[in-house]
Order: C-alpha cells, then sequence, then structure tokens
C-alpha cells in the first residue's frame, strides 16, 4: 500500500485476517453473520440471519450452555466476553474450534441481551502427534469440568465454617492456583475476616475496617461486583491508601470476588497470587464459580452453627441442672434431642425442691418432686410448650399441691394455651413425689409410660401404676396417685417413650430390651444412664445433657434415683447378704384386671427361679386367692409377694390380704361344680400355707421352696 492511498474497509481487513462479525439480540433470538463468520459456522460463505436454534445446532452442547454464563459474568464485571467453541458438522463430529470475542450489554426494558463481536478459528495441534497429546492431557476445559466438580462436592459436604474454609484453602484451581486466601465477612457496617490461608499470624487485624474504607473487599461488599488486580502496580494506583496493607505480602496478583447467596451480599473471598495473572475470562469463569459455591457452603454452615447455638441455649435453659446431692438418694438424667431441624423437641425431665411444712410421709421434711414428660411434636412449637408447660408444673409443686392436683391444673393449664383447636397438642408426664428418707413415691401418670424398679439384686420390676389421659385433652380429668417404697439399694428408672419404642420396637419389646441392660449392668449410675442411652442411639459423643447421634427417631430423656443403701445392686460383693426381693400390689373391685398385672409382677420376681413348674404354680395359686377376694368379698386385695434366703435356699412367700371377716375353709366340690377348689389346690401345690385373722380382716398365705436340682425332685 503507498503512501496516502486510502485504508482497507474493515470487514475486508478482518476478512483477511480470516475473522468474521456476528450480531446477536437475544429478544428478537436472531443472529446477524457475515461470510466469514458463516463459513466458521460451517455454512455457505454469504451473509445470513440465522436463528438461535440454527446456530445452536452448529455447536457444541456443552459450549453453548457456556455462552450464557459467559455472557452474564462479563456484563456484571463491564468485561469482554470470550469464549472457545467446538463447531460440529451434520455428524456431530467437532470440525474446527473457533475463538469468540465480544462486548455484551444488558436492556434493562427488554430485560435483554445484545452482543457485537468476532469469530476466528484456533489452530489446534495435528492428532497424534506430542502436541496434541500434552493438548488432551491439559484440556483446559476438562481440567475445570472436574476441578468443579471436586469443589463442589468437598463444599457440599463441609459441616462447619472451618471445614468450609479449610475446604477453600485445600482447592487446587486448574492452572492458576492461589496461595494465599481470606474469606470476609460483615458485621453491621463493618468488614471482618472470617478466616484465611497463607498469612502470617495476626494477619486478621488489617481486614476489620469500616466498610467505606477504600479497600478492594470493602469495595465487592458496597457494589457486589468483582475485583481484578493483575499487578501490583494496578493496586497501588486503584488503592493507594490500603496498598501499604497487601504490599508486604509480597503478591502480584488479586482477586477479590463477591459471596452471594440469595440474592445477598454476605462477604468476599480473596484469592491471591505469587504470580502474575491476567485473568482472562475463563479463569474469572472459574473463580466466579468457585465464590458462588463457597458463598453457599459457607451460607449452610452458618445456619447450622445458628441452629445449633440456639439449640444448645434451649437445652441449658430448658434442662434443670440436678444441683447438690439429695441425702439419701442419688438422682442421674439424660436428655437426647431428636435429629434434624434445632434438635430441640418437646421431651423434659426436672427435679424440683418441695416446700417445708408437716410431711404427708413418715420421715418429715426435704421431700422433692420427679417430673418427665413428652410434649406432642418434635419442633420449635412443641419446644415452647414444653418449656411453658415445665414452669407450670414447677410453680404447682411449690404451692404444695398434691401429685394428683398437680396434673390436673397442668392438664387444664396446657388446655387453655392453644386457642385455635387444630394446634392443640397434649402431653404425657409422670409426677412423683418423693420422700428421701422414707423412700416413699406418691405417683400420678398422665398417659406416660409406668416406672420401673431395679431391685437391689438386679431383678426389674414394672411398676403398673394408676394414670389419667394426657395433659391438655380432658380440662376435668383426675390423675390418681399410686404410693411406691424404693429399698435401700433399688434403683427407679422413668424414661420417655423415645428410649423404649425406637429402632422398631414397640412398648413390649422396648421394654425387654431395656430390661436386660438393667439386669445385666455391673457399674454405677452414670454408667447405667449411658448405657441404657447407647443401647439405642450409639456411643456418646458428650455427657452434658446426654449423648448425641446425627440421627434420632424421637427425642430421649431418663431419670434414674437410686435410694442409698447397703447393698449396691452390681452383684459384685459376694460378703453382702442377699437382699430381700419384694413387690407390693393393691387390686381393687373396680380393677379386676389387675389380676393380670398381679401375675405378671410374680413372674418378674421369679425370673431367676430354676423350677419353671414352681413358678407356674405360684401364678396360679396367686390368681386363686386374688379371684377369690373379688368374687367372694366386697373387698379391695393387697399383694405382699417376697423371695428370702431361708438358709438351706430360697423360698417365696405369697400373701394376700383384705378387709373381709369372713375366713376361708377346705371344701369339696363336686365334678361339676365351678369353684371351691383355691384351698385344695394351694394344699396340694404349696409346701406351706396358712389363713391369719387381721385386726380387720384377714390375710391368706403360701410359701414355696427353690428347687435346685434340675428334675425338681429335692
Amino acid at each position: 500500500m503507498r503512501t496516502g492511498e486510502p485504508l482497507p474497509a474493515l470487514g475486508d481487513v478482518l476478512a483477511a485476517l480470516g475473522t468474521g462479525v456476528w450480531h446477536w439480540d437475544t429478544a428478537s433470538g436472531l443472529v446477524a453473520v457475515d461470510a466469514v463468520a458463516a463459513r466458521l459456522l460451517g455454512l455457505p460463505s454469504e451473509e445470513a440471519t440465522l436463528t438461535e436454534a440454527q446456530v445452536r445446532a452448529r455447536l457444541h452442547p456443552v459450549d453453548w450452555n457456556e455462552i450464557t454464563g459467559i455472557v452474564q459474568l462479563a456484563v456484571a464485571e463491564g468485561t469482554l466476553a470470550e469464549v472457545r467453541i467446538r463447531i460440529m458438522d451434520d455428524q456431530n463430529q467437532v470440525v474446527r474450534v473457533v475463538r469468540s470475542r465480544s462486548k455484551p450489554s444488558f436492556d434493562t426494558e427488554r430485560k435483554s441481551y445484545v452482543l457485537t463481536g468476532t469469530l476466528q478459528e484456533v489452530t489446534e495441534p495435528a492428532p497424534g502427534t506430542p502436541a496434541a497429546r500434552s493438548a488432551v492431557t491439559g484440556d483446559w476445559r476438562r481440567s475445570r469440568e472436574a476441578f468443579l466438580l471436586d469443589a463442589g462436592r468437598a463444599l457440599a459436604e463441609a459441616r462447619s465454617t472451618q471445614e468450609v474454609l479449610r475446604v477453600a484453602a485445600n482447592l487446587s484451581m486448574p492452572g492458576f492456583t492461589p496461595d494465599g486466601l481470606a474469606v470476609f465477612g460483615v458485621e453491621g457496617d463493618r468488614l471482618t475476616i472470617i478466616g484465611h490461608h497463607g498469612h502470617e499470624p495476626g494477619a486478621d487485624s488489617p481486614f476489620y475496617m469500616p466498610l467505606d474504607t477504600d479497600y478492594p473487599a470493602a469495595e465487592v461488599v458496597r457494589t457486589g461486583r468483582a475485583v481484578y488486580l493483575s499487578s501490583p502496580e494496578q493496586y497501588r494506583s486503584r488503592y493507594p491508601l490500603t496498598w501499604p496493607l497487601a504490599q508486604r505480602f509480597g503478591r502480584q496478583s488479586w482477586a477479590f470476588l463477591p459471596l452471594t447467596a440469595s440474592g445477598r451480599t454476605m462477604g468476599a473471598w480473596l484469592a491471591a497470587f505469587t504470580y502474575p495473572v491476567a485473568f482472562t475470562p475463563d479463569e474469572r469463569s472459574v473463580l466466579t464459580t468457585v465464590a458462588r459455591m463457597l458463598a453457599q457452603a459457607l451460607s449452610r454452615a452458618g445456619t447450622a452453627e445458628s441452629e445449633k447455638a440456639l439449640t444448645e441455649g434451649l437445652q441449658r435453659s430448658m434442662m434443670p441442672k440436678l444441683g447438690p446431692g439429695i441425702p439419701g438418694m442419688d438422682v442421674t438424667a439424660r436428655y437426647v434431642p431428636t435429629g434434624g431441624g434445632l434438635q430441640v423437641g418437646g421431651d423434659w425431665y426436672d427435679v424440683i425442691p418441695l416446700p417445708g411444712g408437716t410431711s404427708r410421709t413418715t420421715s418429715g421434711g426435704g421431700r422433692f418432686a420427679l417430673v418427665i414428660g413428652d410434649v406432642q411434636g418434635h419442633d420449635v412449637r412443641a419446644a415452647g410448650l414444653m418449656g411453658q408447660l415445665r414452669i407450670a408444673l414447677r410453680a404447682y409443686a411449690s404451692e404444695g399441691h398434691r401429685p394428683d392436683a398437680v396434673l390436673a391444673r397442668a392438664s387444664r393449664f396446657l388446655h387453655g394455651i392453644g386457642e385455635d383447636p387444630t394446634e392443640m397438642r397434649f402431653a404425657t408426664c409422670l409426677y412423683a413425689e418423693v420422700d428421701p428418707g422414707a423412700g416413699v413415691l406418691e405417683v400420678a401418670r398422665a398417659g406416660h409410660p409406668d416406672p420401673v424398679i431395679r431391685m437391689a439384686d438386679a431383678t426389674v420390676l414394672t411398676r403398673p401404676t394408676a394414670g389419667g389421659l394426657p395433659l391438655g385433652i380432658d380440662p376435668d380429668a383426675d390423675y390418681p396417685t399410686t404410693r411406691l417404697v424404693l429399698e435401700p439399694g433399688e434403683t427407679l428408672l422413668i424414661c420417655t417413650d423415645g428410649l423404649i419404642e425406637t429402632g422398631g420396637h414397640d412398648l413390649d419389646t422396648g421394654w425387654q430390651r431395656l430390661r436386660e441392660i438393667l439386669e445385666q449392668h455391673r457399674g454405677t449410675q452414670e454408667e447405667l444412664a449411658d448405657a441404657l442411652v447407647q443401647a439405642v442411639h450409639g456411643p456418646s459423643s458428650h455427657h452434658t445433657t446426654g449423648p448425641l447421634a446425627d440421627r434420632r427417631e424421637d427425642d430421649i430423656a431418663l431419670l434414674l434415683l437410686t435410694r442409698q443403701g447397703d447393698a449396691c445392686g452390681c452383684g459384685a460383693d459376694e460378703t453382702v447378704p442377699p437382699p430381700v426381693r419384694r413387690t407390693v400390689l393393691t387390686v381393687a373391685q373396680a380393677e379386676p384386671e389387675r389380676v393380670g398385672i398381679a401375675r405378671q409382677q410374680l413372674r418378674e420376681l421369679l425370673h431367676d427361679w430354676p423350677s419353671d413348674d414352681q413358678v407356674d404354680s405360684a401364678v396360679l395359686l396367686l390368681s386363686e386367692m386374688l379371684t377369690n377376694v373379688l368374687v367372694h368379698t366386697d373387698a379391695d386385695a393387697l399383694l405382699l409377694a417376697e423371695i428370702t434366703d431361708g438358709g438351706d435356699g430360697r423360698r417365696i412367700r405369697v400373701e394376700v390380704t383384705d378387709t373381709a371377716d369372713d375366713l376361708p375353709h377346705p371344701r369339696r366340690p363336686g365334678e361339676l361344680a365351678s369353684s371351691g377348689r383355691g384351698l385344695l389346690l394351694i394344699e396340694l401345690l404349696a409346701h406351706s400355707w396358712g389363713v391369719a385373722p387381721r385386726g380387720r380382716g384377714k390375710s391368706i398365705w403360701f410359701e414355696l421352696y427353690e428347687r435346685k436340682d434340675a428334675d425338681g425332685s429335692g
């Protein structure tokens, strides 16, 4: 070209360089291409206006999806959109690779993008050559996709802020791994640092500053847009006031990206490099994707940690401290919340000191109450109702009411809380007033599982108690009381149904599982409490409010109360004389079903008796004696059964007392008679028996002596 001649047209220059021009308006969905761009797309070399579908058919599907992300990133950062695209033929084979550069803009009125750019072929190494093998090995697309998959998986599995920071520090980005990282957060109008990696100790302090400071991370939080600084000169010219803070770390390039979750900028992420980085669109795309995943992971971790802190606060406020020891008694408690959500629910326990004054039991003052309950549900509302109900129970108990009155008032209280009938909830509860000196417990029960007694010799008995409806169902419900006596060395267990029924068990099989633990345990009461929970939920993770595990079927609360005595219940000291094993039960005229309970109590008492025939005989005779009282008198029956050491072996004595004055006498019933055989059976099966008049009423008793030989003959 001679000096003074006019310059060629721009289109001619681009065509000579093998560069095509294209224009894309996403509102109309049309793409205009010149002849060179059409040829590069595999179309005839002539200008054309194509639909998006026609263009998309010529591109690799992965690359088409990538274009959208690159365009959005370029608009957000105000930069060029650069992307490499694989062109496909009609047989879906790659025929060439082109590089597209464009300057996109966003039309806010039409909510669409407008792009004008260039298209130029990228020379790829010939297949089979060393350069080609190297290109395949270091394929940036494959490396980036594999890196993002690994990073996303690792960040998704991180459960705490510290785990997220550790994952971020160990990220190895394809081709440009930073050696310094920092994560910034926002507290009010100040920028704080959540964590960092690759900085010297004490590097946190420079990052604690007002948000209006001329510092890249502060600008990112204010604007929500990334800041890329490719050289120290660029950093110094843009942020001269804060450049000395970064200068001492000796880095050459910096990327500050917003951490955005749910449309809110929650902080910033710094990636610093010891070598110059150009921050190409591909590199910016990787950094932006990592920042988004990092923000989501930090948001999840922060939510989980907030829930954990709230849970621990609720547990500390709702679960009472057992306080100083109770004279003559040992009390141990555990609370295990269900999994998921806040890990707090409606189960609770309480130990309430009762007011002094005249005691209703035999030993005077020092009384206290044990309370355990379960509000329906495992959510925050259940926890809130539990807190209110617990306070109400403490108030009624502190006023000095009897157990039945405490539960009756609590039921009216819970029934009156919910204004919407569809949101009303009920609660089960067991309330026991304890006289520690006499070992007497007065128990009232509202739909709750019965208590269990572990005797001094490790025999376990379920103690049936009278009960009423769960609290909150009927404001006028009655809650009768049952008196139990805890002998020295015996342990009372009360718990919520989560301890019993978890793991697919019902009440029967669940109690059997707990019974085996109670009978076989040799150790302290604290160890027994842990053993009961571990049997349901695995190893303990802490010992403040009980073991925790990741998965729970139901909340658990349990209380163990032991009356101190010479016998420890562990069976380890053979020099201590065998304790008396005893059970007492009342069978009222209006409760004939308790005859079956009495039979079960006797079988549990004789759980280790060597002769099954004798056990069956004892149960049969007891049934006859109780039925005789219910059929032939108007009185209630009182059962007393105890096992003692007779010197040459154990013996079981069963006594039934009633208030009727008529003494039973043997009869000779005919073959067709339906009654009259009770005393004949006692005479036939018992080793000894008798009838004794009382001041009011009478008692009938029998004894069986233990047979130790296998055939039951002696």
